[in-house]
C-alpha cells in the first residue's frame, strides 16, 4: 500500500482542508462552535479517513475509510450551501470551493472502483 501523503486524492483534500479554514476565518465569532466548527471538522475528516485507510491491512478496509471520507466530503457539501445561503461565503468563493469538493469526490469514487475491480 501506498504512503497517504503519495495520494493525489489526499493531497487535493488536504490542501482543500487548508483553503476551508482560511475561508472559514471570516465567519461569525458565535459559529465557532457551531457551523465553523462543523465545516473544518467535515473537511478535515476527508483527508485523516483517506490517511486512516492507507494504515489498514486490506483493500477492503481502504475502501471502507474512502466511503467514510466521502460521506465527509458531501457533509462538506451542505456545510458550504449554509454557508453560502446565511451570507457567509461569496458566490465566487462558494462555486470555487465546491468545485474542490466536487473533484475529490470524483476521485474518491474513482479510487474506491478500482478497489472494487482488484478484488
Amino acid at each position: 500500500m501506498k504512503g497517504f501523503r503519495d495520494l493525489k486524492v489526499w493531497k487535493k483534500s488536504h490542501v482543500l482542508t487548508l483553503e476551508i479554514y482560511r475561508l472559514s476565518k471570516v465567519f461569525p465569532a458565535t459559529e465557532i462552535y457551531g457551523l465553523t466548527s462543523q465545516i473544518r471538522r467535515a473537511s478535515s475528516s476527508i483527508a485523516a479517513n483517506i490517511a486512516e485507510g492507507c494504515g489498514r491491512n486490506s483493500d477492503a478496509d481502504f475502501a471502507r475509510f474512502l466511503h467514510i471520507a466521502m460521506g465527509s466530503a458531501s457533509e462538506l457539501e451542505y456545510h458550504l450551501l449554509l454557508a453560502k445561503d446565511l451570507g457567509m461565503l461569496s458566490q465566487s468563493s462558494y462555486a470555487n470551493v465546491e468545485e474542490k469538493v466536487t473533484e475529490v469526490k470524483r476521485m474518491l469514487s474513482s479510487l474506491i472502483s478500482k478497489l472494487k475491480a482488484d478484488r
